[in-house]
């Protein structure tokens, strides 16, 4: 039979054949597939790294993507002021501010022309910037009657320079209700531990708050203190304990155009000043007719006096001295006797320190010499040697205390300076704030 003619014959070469057949088969199918037809997922060519056909080229848009639209540009720059521009009757008491949007501010010039007792004078108005720059307040208040101008620059947001100008004017006030202040109660130059400030006003403060927020008082010592008011016409301001000795005192009434109450403004701002000299404190001892003086806190002398006889008692209490004068001459018709009669007198003294404004002195009265260290007979004063008042005269400046006691006649208040005459706790009762 065929098949078992040999291993290598004939049936071996059919298979082969067959083989081929099938193969050939095949790759005609392959090359009418649908691959042949572009289909190829892996490419036109077939190849993993080319593109398809449907891929933008390099700097194309996507299908269906829209144009990008500019930047918009900055906001503009804008100036705000509280007052605004060509406004007329602002209020004096009114505080100029600008605000910068979209920039900053680099400078700011406020001038103005015034109306001041019928004569037209040139004024400026100060002022700060923020820390950012965005914004300017002035430092002070406006005057009445009143033309001012405005002048901005600035930077905007772009770095570019800018400008504005406005105007406004501010309302009349007439010097019937413009509050005139002065220091001028208050004593200068080296004074007394006891020195009070002394503000007076020339008429009546009904907003005494508002006021007293604009008064100010510093020292070298920084100590503790309080505003007192005796009545609508007079402030005081005294530390809790007597100064120290050496120190530098600055009092400020920045009052101009503040308001006072029942349509009145301060007229202007005034300050002061004064350095304490050495402690110098009196005290009197009614009863026991002595005077000893203290130094610095040390009993520097003790002299011998004769005050007020009965009826006409020195007064009890803790005054200052508050003017010194040599060779005076004291009348009886100073405190009130009559020029002739048996209680008139006319006696000049060689030293004299007032303690009181009703009229009490610590003066030298040698024509009562007798009476020194013994008896109470004067008509109220404190006498004694012109060789002691000398001592003293040189000694407490005004602005010294002087303690009296042994009378039951009190010292009035605002009968010369007796801001020392109550305790610190009291005396702030007498604050405003």
């Amino acid at each position: 039979m065929v098949r078992g003619m040999s291993r290598f014959g004939k049936p071996g070469v059919v298979r082969g054949a067959l083989a081929a057949t099938v193969l050939l088969t095949s790759l005609s199918m392959v090359g009418c597939g649908q691959i042949a037809r572009g289909d190829n997922p892996l490419g036109g060519n077939g190849n993993p790294d080319s593109k398809t056909s449907s891929q933008p080229s390099a700097g194309g848009k996507q299908p269906g993507e829209k144009p990008s639209k500019p930047a918009p540009p900055p906001d503009p720059y804008k100036l705000t002021s509280n007052i605004k521009d060509e406004a007329s009757d602002v209020k004096i008491d009114k505080i100029l501010k600008l605000t910068a949007s979209n920039g900053t501010l680099s400078k700011v010039k406020v001038t103005g022309s015034v109306l001041d007792h019928g004569e037209t004078k040139k004024v400026s108005l100060d002022g700060d910037l923020t820390d950012g720059k965005t914004g300017w307040t002035a430092s002070e208040l406006l005057e009445p009657s009143g033309d001012y101008t405005v002048k901005v620059s600035g930077i905007n947001s772009d770095g570019k320079k800018e400008s504005d100008t406005s105007t406004f004017s501010t309302k009349d006030v007439s010097l019937d209700n413009q509050v005139f202040p002065s220091f001028a109660g208050t004593m200068s130059g080296t004074v007394g531990v006891a020195t009070p400030v002394v503000l007076q006003f020339d008429l009546p403060v009904k907003d005494k708050k508002t006021f007293e927020k604009h008064l100010h008082v510093s020292s070298s010592s920084d100590q503790k203190g309080s505003w007192h008011w005796y009545n609508d016409k007079e402030v005081h301001w005294r530390p809790a304990e007597y100064w120290e000795p050496g120190t530098k005192v600055t009092a400020t009434a920045d009052l101009n155009s503040v308001p006072a109450g029942d349509g009145l403004y301060g007229q202007k701002s005034v300050s002061t000043s004064f350095t304490v000299g050495d402690s110098v404190i009196t005290k009197v001892n009614l009863k026991s007719h002595i005077a000893k003086v203290y130094v610095n806190s040390k009993l520097a002398r003790t002299m011998k006096i004769s005050a007020g006889k009965p009826g006409d008692d020195t007064r009890s209490g803790t005054s200052v001295i508050t003017e010194k004068r040599t060779n005076y001459t004291m009348t009886s018709e100073m405190i009130g006797l009559p020029k002739t009669g048996p209680e008139s007198y006319r006696l000049t003294a060689a030293y004299a320190m007032r303690i009181t404004t009703s009229g009490e002195f610590l003066h030298s009265a040698p024509w009562n010499a007798g009476y020194f260290g013994r008896q109470n007979a004067s008509h109220g004063c404190i006498g004694m040697s012109v060789e002691d008042s000398g001592w003293l005269y040189k000694h407490a400046k005004s602005g010294s205390p002087v303690i009296v006691t042994g009378s039951k006649r009190s010292l009035d208040p605002l009968n010369g300076l007796t801001d020392w005459n109550v305790d610190f706790e009291t005396y702030a009762e007498g604050s405003a704030l």
